[in-house]
């Protein structure tokens, strides 16, 4: 009597897991997996991923649950989403050249699936997912046509085992904050990308990071403030000062990919992921682009360029060493002390009050390169 029993309960068990797992993609070579999950064993409600690596035939969790969805001013994608449609999934086979990096031919390989949902006022968000054979991206996507959303929140989180390795940062704006070595999640805070992380498996280690993040939204970081295990996609900050803290988009939308490099440690510095799923370059015409010597002030002296002063004195030692580049860093937007700024970051020129031995021209919108052109 016990045996059957047993062999119900276990019946039953299966039958949940099979039944709440919706979708499963994997890499080409079948060493990546990613499926998806419903909380309430259903086609309605909560969904997240489970990220999956086999190694030399063994299997290893890598990260058991990433929570999904966004939340706009006026409507929530993440709680009581129906699953409507799950396309057929199929191949992304992609080549391309890098001018730098490390490799020169890059091969952009997965299979990709989508996945339709609706909310419970029948607004309707894609999942799309794509398992590589050296990590998992996934984004989340408005298929309609028009409309205009403040995104309050994005809940993407990773739930990380708190007994996992880490190598991880304190989010700094300057990125200049030294990694800090951990065996547990006792640290609470927030956190800069990438982020890497190695499991109870040796041979399993992920890195986790975003790609393709343009001006339709901010960058992101990562915080395990509220809970510790569960690292949480975060926005700026109000003391930040710069960008908008809740970006407005207009449909149709895809948010930038979440990316989780996973593999073995060989697999995580070879990876070319976060490159292969960025949108190519828009600049046609590259002629003009030539690598060359510059001056730079912002070591020597720090925040020197909003002070048009120092940028004029550094112009002119480049102009002096017959260098054809200044480098204009952080902050050129608020340049004063005799400057003129333009917040809007669509400008092409710095306006100077008095002639230099060089004209500043901004060579791409909100960039910080600048080339030499001497005035007549």
């Amino acid at each position: 009597m016990k045996g059957s029993i047993l062999i119900i309960v276990l019946f039953v068990l299966n039958s949940l897991i099979l039944f709440s797992q919706k979708t499963t993609i994997n890499s080409p070579n079948q060493k990546v997996s990613v499926a998806i999950f419903n909380q309430q064993n259903n086609d309605v409600g909560d969904w997240y991923l489970k990220g999956t690596y086999v190694n030399n035939g063994k299997g290893c969790v890598a990260i058991p649950q990433i929570n999904l969805g966004l939340l706009f001013s006026d409507q929530d994608f993440s709680k009581d989403l129906k699953l409507v449609k799950t396309w057929k999934p199929f191949p992304i086979n992609e080549n391309h050249t890098a001018l730098h990096g490390k490799r020169s031919h890059c091969s952009n390989s997965a299979n990709e699936v989508t996945l339709l949902f609706e909310n419970a006022n029948k607004a309707k968000i894609n999942l799309i997912i794509r398992a590589y054979n050296d990590g998992v991206a996934f984004r989340h996507g408005f298929p309609d046509k028009e409309g205009s959303f403040i995104v309050k929140d994005e809940l993407t989180s990773y739930k990380i085992s708190s007994d996992g390795k880490r190598w991880m940062e304190k989010f700094d704006l300057s990125s200049e904050v030294l990694y800090s070595y951990m065996e547990n999640d006792s640290v609470q805070q927030e956190w800069g990308y990438p982020a890497l992380f190695n499991t109870n498996n040796p041979d399993c280690w992920y890195l986790i990071h975003e790609a393709d993040v343009d001006r339709s939204y901010c960058a992101s970081r990562l915080s395990n403030n509220v809970e510790k295990s569960q690292y949480k996609i975060t926005f700026p900050a109000s003391w930040e000062g710069e960008g908008e803290l809740q970006p407005t988009i207009t449909l149709p939308w895809e948010s930038p990919w979440r990316v989780i490099i996973l593999g073995s440690l060989a697999d995580i510095v070879e990876s070319t992921l976060i490159q292969n799923v960025s949108i190519p370059s828009l600049i046609t015409k590259t002629d003009w682009i030539k690598p060359g010597v510059a001056s730079w002030n912002y070591w020597s002296n720090n925040h020197g360029t909003k002070d048009y002063k120092v940028v004029c004195e550094f112009a002119d030692l480049a102009a002096e060493m017959n260098w054809p580049y200044t480098l204009l860093d952080w902050e050129w937007a608020q340049m004063g002390n005799g400057g003129k700024h333009d917040k809007d970051f669509e400008t092409k020129y710095i306006a100077i009050e008095k002639p230099s031995t060089v004209e500043i021209k901004m060579l791409r919108r909100g960039g910080f390169a600048a080339s030499l052109k001497p005035i007549e």
